[in-house]
């Protein structure tokens, strides 16, 4: 039977979404919802893993799953193509989780980059770091598998966590026959999908650095998060100093969002982007046009976006059953790979009776 091409993608419902997922990874999902050459999509919401680090405060994310959803949403995500599912309401990832466990050890786990960088970030080396989090990789496993994904997009950073998945489905395999379907890496096609930095200009966009401009933020906070806080070139004293574009936060937004049409609507000076940084190269181009424009920009991307959004609002049961129909569906994907398991494993004891004739003959053995 020829394989099929599934994806799988998702994130932890923590917190409502933004700029830099969207840029980074949403865009990319809807494009490939819509290019036709996937049999299956899944989305899943994460809620499970979130609780690793987030177990003293459930609500979070309880709360932030309907955030989520609204999100995916509004940017196109098309639940007739794509099926959006809750992490927790498929049990046979928990199942698969523990098996695959029996596969890696410790210090496999420990020597895992991302796993190290994600336990530095939440300042876990001091506080302690639950067990939970700790096989974060193995839990990702279980989601990769459980779906039959062969395609899963990651960026550069997440491409330890894909590989620590290979290794767990080769070993099975290895030992228990094929089953398991080896995923491989979709790494994003350019460097602006890969990493958009926060307003300020650090490296990523975080809540706790309010360096975020979410999809669903109104204009006042867009003109307030651009114009107050994000960084230019600090040796651009004065609008007759060259500047530099290269890290200057503005441009970096304006590679990952603008086209021609924008300029010839709000811009019509310049017939494109790259006439605009020669500008401002050689001097003579001021810090407020270039946030005036990156501010339309940013408008004519999220005002979209903002009214898809503001209809699901108005519709929040409907959001319910989406959420409940794809999580049903995926349930039936995921019982069928943990039955796959446990045959190969030849621990399904109660699908048929043959292991009857198994213990027969053993005690038959042991008696003679």
């Amino acid at each position: 039977m020829e394989e099929k091409n599934i994806i799988l993608t998702g994130d932890r419902p923590t917190g409502r979404l933004h700029l830099g997922h969207y840029v980074g990874s949403l865009n990319r999902r809807v494009q490939l919802q819509n290019s036709g050459k996937y049999d299956e999509i899944y989305i899943l919401i994460a809620d499970d893993q979130a609780l690793t680090d987030n177990a003293d405060n459930p609500r979070k994310i309880r709360d932030n799953i309907v955030n989520v959803v609204l999100d995916y949403l509004s940017v196109g995500i098309d639940p007739a193509k794509t099926t959006i599912c809750v992490q927790s309401g498929l049990p046979a990832l928990h199942a698969l989780t523990f098996y695959y466990m029996n596969l890696v050890t410790t210090a496999r786990l420990s020597r895992n980059p991302t796993v190290k960088s994600e336990i530095q970030m939440r300042g876990f080396a001091e506080e302690g770091l639950p067990t939970g989090f700790f096989i974060y990789p193995v839990s990702q496993a279980a989601d990769i598998t459980a779906f039959n994904a062969n395609v899963v997009p990651v960026g550069e950073d997440q491409l330890p966590m894909l590989e620590q998945a290979r290794e767990i489905v080769e070993k099975f395999n290895r030992i228990y026959g094929e089953t398991l379907v080896l995923p491989t890496a979709m790494i994003p096609e350019n460097e602006m999908q890969r990493r958009l930095p926060g307003v300020d200009g650090k490296a990523k966009m975080s809540k706790s650095l309010g360096n975020c401009i979410y999809l669903s933020d109104d204009s006042k906070t867009i003109k307030k998060q651009v114009n107050g806080k994000m960084y230019t070139d600090p040796t651009h004293l004065q609008i007759s100093d060259p500047g530099h574009t290269e890290g200057n936060v503005v441009f970096t937004y304006l590679d990952a969002l603008c086209n021609d049409d924008l300029f010839a609507e709000y811009l019509p000076e310049y017939a494109n982007l790259e006439e605009m940084k020669e500008h401002y190269r050689r001097g003579g181009l001021g810090d407020g046009t270039c946030k005036k424009f990156l501010i339309n920009v940013l408008e004519e991307t999220l005002s979209p976006i903002r009214a898809n959004r503001a209809k699901w609002e108005a519709d929040i049961d409907s959001v319910y059953d989406i959420i409940k129909t794809g999580t049903q569906k995926a349930e039936e994907t995921t019982n069928e790979t943990l039955a796959k398991v446990r045959k190969a494993m030849k621990i399904n004891y109660f699908d048929d009776r043959s292991i009857v004739n198994e213990w027969n003959e053993l005690l038959k053995q042991a008696r003679q």
